[in-house]
């Protein structure tokens, strides 16, 4: 059974960048598995940020285009979530999310990681 756990949230200025990791174990075929980053803010719903697919292809909310990356290092089986220009309506809950198969939805989710972006 695969998980996921995220690292690297903190407290910025706006402006400011920031890099989260999810390390995943317990994946056989990480390099062909599709993942997300998806964020919760205090009183609202959870988003989705940004995902991968097993073919490399990205997508981002609108939200954050241009300003953060999503990749991954199958190797080191993590995924990453590079943040620039950070926003203080980034401030959230980060999570990073895994599908069993492409096709459905996401089955296994980390615990989170906080980010706090002050003006």
């Amino acid at each position: 059974q695969g998980q996921l756990v995220e690292s690297g949230g903190g407290s910025v200025q706006a402006g400011g960048s920031l890099r989260l990791s999810c390390a995943a174990s317990g994946y056989t075929f990480f390099s062909r598995t599709c993942m997300g980053w998806f964020r919760q803010a205090p009183g609202k719903e959870r988003e989705g940020v940004a995902t991968i697919v097993s073919d490399g292809t990205t997508s981002y909310a609108d939200s954050v285009k241009g300003r953060f990356t999503i990749s991954k290092d199958n190797a080191k089986k993590t995924l990453y979530l590079q943040m620039n220009s950070l926003k203080p309506e980034d401030t959230a809950l980060y999570y990073c999310a895994a599908k069993v198969w492409c096709g459905g939805g996401y089955d296994y989710w980390g615990q989170g990681t906080q980010v706090t972006v002050s003006s």
